[in-house]
Parts: C-alpha cells; structure tokens; sequence
C-alpha cells in the first residue's frame, strides 16, 4: 500500500538568513573601515617622512667618537627620521614574511580570526559554533589568545618576526650612530600624524579639535 502521507518539505527560516546577511554586511563595512583607516594613516605618515637623499647622504656620515656619542646621534637621528626608520623596518619585515609564506599564512589566518571572532563581533552576533557545540564569548577569547601563543611561540612565525625586528632594528642604530646629525633641525612642536587618527578607531574617541583662534 503506498504511502499517502504528504512529503516533508525543509523550510529555512527566513529570520535567521537575513540575520546572517546582515552580521555578515557589517563586518564586511567594518573590514573596510579598518583597511580605510589604516591606508589613510599610512598615507600621513609618508606625508611627513622626510626626502630619502636626505637619509642617505654620504657627506654627512662620520665614525662617532665614542658610545656616548652614538647613542647621541641615534636619538637625535631617530627624532627626526622617525617615519623613514619605522618604513625600513616595515620593509623588512614584510621581505622575511614574503620570503616565509608558511609563517605568513600563519599570521594572517591569526590576524582573521582575530578580526572576525573578536574584534568585530557584537553582543547581537549568535554564538561561535564548532561541530555542534556552542562558545562563549570568554571560551573564544581563551581560543584566540591560545592560538596566538602557538602561533607566536611554537612555530617558525615567532622567529621570523624576531629576526626581522632585530635586522631592522640593527639597520636603524648603525644609520643613526653613523649620520652626522648637525645638519638637521627638528621641531620640537611637531605632531606625530596619523597616530591619534588611528587609535581613535579603537578607542572610539574623536580626534583633537584645532584651537579656534581668538578674535581681536
């Protein structure tokens, strides 16, 4: 005898679905508001760099005459090509990370689930779900902070990293140490662009209003 009952057909809930595409938009929104604010940032930071044949002119470089006096020239070297010195590290570190893809994949998969378990979650997101079971938000940061201890620690992604800040750092200290800074005139009021700019999108708070000027 043939089954006459009516055949179950599945229904997904539309509430749900739509809750999905909407967490999804904002953390896509958020994604290019972070990316935005880090590329304007960087962008006032190169503003203010200083010319590079400044960096690098061989008529203004000297031996010391003693550690004191490095460490001098460094400090005064560092106040005023700060921007160019952070540049030459960046470089450096973004060369041994291309040259080591494991450590960079590494890195970046820590860096996205930072970003989108963490950082750009709300108290509205549903909770991190795993085969079948469901996390907490104190359980995913517990996670988050575990893997980035494995990841740092236990792969070849902390090593890299160490190697190239200490390469970068060397590259700094010996410029500095030997560029004569007599030529240089540093002003002592100058901002350091894009840096308020750029924790305001993690601190939620506004940058600094210019003065208004008074009126006579």
């Amino acid at each position: 005898m043939a089954n006459s009952s009516p055949a179950v057909l599945p229904i997904s809930n539309p509430q749900t679905t739509t809750d999905v595409t909407t967490i999804t938009s904002t953390q896509q929104s958020a994604v290019r508001s972070l990316f935005s604010q880090i590329s304007g940032t960087v962008r006032s930071g190169l503003s203010n760099s200083r010319p590079w044949p400044e960096l690098v002119d061989r008529s203004a470089f000297s031996k010391p005459e003693s550690i004191s006096e490095a460490t001098l020239r460094i400090r005064k070297n560092y106040a005023y090509f700060r921007i160019n010195y952070i540049s030459i590290v960046t470089v450096v570190l973004a060369i041994s990370l291309l040259t080591n893809p494991l450590s960079l994949f590494l890195l970046a998969g820590l860096l996205a689930a930072w970003l989108f378990l963490y950082i750009f979650r709300s108290s509205s997101d549903p909770p991190l779900t795993i085969l079948g079971r469901q996390f907490s938000d104190r359980e995913t940061l517990l996670g988050l902070v575990a893997s980035t201890v494995v990841v740092i620690f236990l792969t070849s992604v902390g090593s890299v990293l160490v190697s190239a800040l200490m390469v970068g750092v060397a590259i700094v200290c010996l410029h500095g140490a030997f560029r004569a800074p007599e030529d240089l005139f540093l002003d002592e009021q100058e901002p350091q662009a894009g840096v308020p700019g750029f924790l305001s999108y993690f601190t939620g708070a506004a940058p600094a209003a210019p003065p208004v000027p008074a009126r006579i």
